[in-house]
């Protein structure tokens, strides 16, 4: 199947390219495509999308929107209930450096979340 019939199945395509062009821009396209397909981790995946020159606020908004939007599998299952607590560079800032995810039963660092794009 082709990434532009992929793409007309995805309920988020501007989400789910801005995932995918910031895995390209920072590992290349066959590194990329292996994370899409393979999973990548929460942790990998906010390295890549913060290495881009753009806002802080774009590059957090672009994840979570990615999280929320069902075109990506999560591994581990965490079920229906789950929040995203975000880690900031340091009391009182605006930057964050890192993301968890919060659920009724634990809490998971962002290196033992891997998102797989659902196909």
């Amino acid at each position: 199947m082709s990434w532009l019939n992929r793409a007309r199945r995805v309920k988020d395509p501007e989400a789910v390219a801005a995932i995918v062009s910031a895995l390209r821009e920072t590992h290349g396209d066959n590194v990329a495509r292996a994370f899409l397909a393979d999973g990548v981790t929460l942790a990998a995946l906010v390295d890549a999308v913060f290495s881009l020159p753009i806002r802080n606020s774009v590059a957090v908004r672009a994840i979570a929107r990615a999280l929320e939007s069902g075109d990506f599998v999560i591994s581990p299952d965490i079920g229906p209930l789950w929040h995203v607590k975000y880690v900031y560079s340091h009391p009182s800032s605006m930057t964050v450096v890192d993301m968890v995810v919060l659920t009724p039963e634990r809490t998971f660092a962002s290196t033992e979340i891997s998102l797989r794009l659902r196909v």
